[in-house]
């Protein structure tokens, strides 16, 4: 076998440690072998950290916002080739009835690929030198200088694109943009509000200019969260330890909002983020969390208003698809979500993510591999 240095989560609330392991050296016919240039660190890898995405199996390798360059393919493998550069996003099967609807973000074998620590035959393709194995995040696992992943986690891209940059489109600004163009699909002049100003609600922030809302509001905590959400073009901020979000958003939008996503997964959050809603509107809570939302009345607070909860998982994006368009509004102006971004060398990965869980950071991303030069 083959060694290869990664960042290693031995079990729950643990650092990651930089670690030698080796990765088998055989691909199955659709495997796709990727070196690693960069990774986005996203609130999901915390999630899994700290437990909040439930239980997971460790030694395990975390990562799914990779971009690198492929190096070797299996024989059945048709979308990718070596010397290709890649972003890597979620697996999916590809022939159960959501895939073949172009619904692959609600594939029926979504969590069995991509959160339960192994392929989908219960192989892995990393191991510690003395042979136990690793698992896997996403079917992906970036945050190693080299991983094994499935044909259909792969999307090609310009050569010409800086690798460093765009990893976080596979995950969190892919999701939240995601959400609005697809899952959402806000009608130009309408209403959104977004709570929490993070990579996932500052996409959804830059999609909802795109797609035309004519009043976007951005809530969070952090002044400088909201300075930066009003650069990208908020139309409204709202500070929720000054004043009170529902009141002030039924005020904006003369008695509440279209449509409402919140990306926090704090309860109190949440229930303020349905309250705001009109009636005939929608909510998406995102966030990966353990924490209640309750509807204690479902005909007076529900039903009589015609509103809805909706579930919005990967922005409902077909990945190859939506990263190149999400690509091409960047290069146009229009998503400029590498303003977001700081870069760390993979040897900070404890200090990244926590600048990440304080907000001091909107979306770290990991240098895996120092001696990459862009095109």
């Amino acid at each position: 076998m083959k060694k290869i240095k990664a960042a290693v989560l031995s079990g729950t609330d643990k650092d990651f440690e930089i670690k030698t392991l080796q990765i088998t050296e055989e691909l199955a016919p659709h495997d796709v072998r990727v070196h690693m240039v960069a990774s986005g660190i996203c609130h999901t890898d915390e999630a899994v950290r700290n437990g909040q995405g439930g239980q997971f199996p460790f030694p395990a390798v975390l990562g799914h916002e990779g971009a690198g360059i492929v190096t070797e393919v299996g024989r059945a493998v048709r979308s990718t080739k070596p010397g290709d550069h890649v972003v890597l996003c979620y697996d999916y099967d590809g022939y159960c009835k959501n895939c073949l609807n172009g619904r692959p973000a609600a594939c029926v074998n979504w969590n069995r690929l991509n959160m339960e620590g192994t392929r989908i035959d219960d192989s892995v393709p990393f191991f510690t030198e003395d042979g136990t194995p690793v698992k896997m995040l996403f079917n992906q696992s970036s945050f190693a200088s080299e991983t094994i992943v499935d044909d259909r986690n792969v999307t090609v891209i310009d050569k010409k694109i800086d690798l460093r940059k765009v990893g976080p489109l596979g995950c969190g600004f892919v999701t939240g943009s995601g959400t609005v163009f697809n899952g959402l699909k806000p009608e130009v002049g309408s209403s959104l509000v977004i709570f929490g100003t993070g990579a996932v609600g500052l996409g959804a922030l830059m999609a909802a200019k795109i797609t035309g809302c004519s009043k976007v509001i951005c809530v969070d905590i952090v002044p400088k969260r909201l300075e930066l959400a009003e650069s990208l073009g908020a139309d409204f901020v709202i500070n929720s330890k000054e004043s009170d979000p529902v009141a002030e958003i039924r005020k904006i939008t003369d008695g509440g909002a279209n449509y409402v996503i919140d990306t926090t997964g704090i309860t109190p959050v949440m229930q303020q983020a349905f309250e705001a809603l009109a009636s005939g509107g929608t909510f998406a809570p995102l966030a990966v969390t353990r924490h209640e939302f309750k509807i204690d009345h479902p005909f007076a607070d529900l039903t009589s208003y015609e509103k809805t909860v909706k579930g919005v998982l990967m922005g409902e994006a077909v990945p190859q698809k939506a990263i190149p368009e999400l690509i091409e509004f960047w290069q146009a102006g229009k998503f400029p979500f590498d303003r977001l971004e700081k870069f760390y060398s993979i040897e900070q990965i404890n200090e990244a993510n926590q600048a990440s869980i304080s907000g001091e950071v909107i979306k770290p991303v990991l240098i895996i591999d120092p001696d990459y030069q862009p095109a």
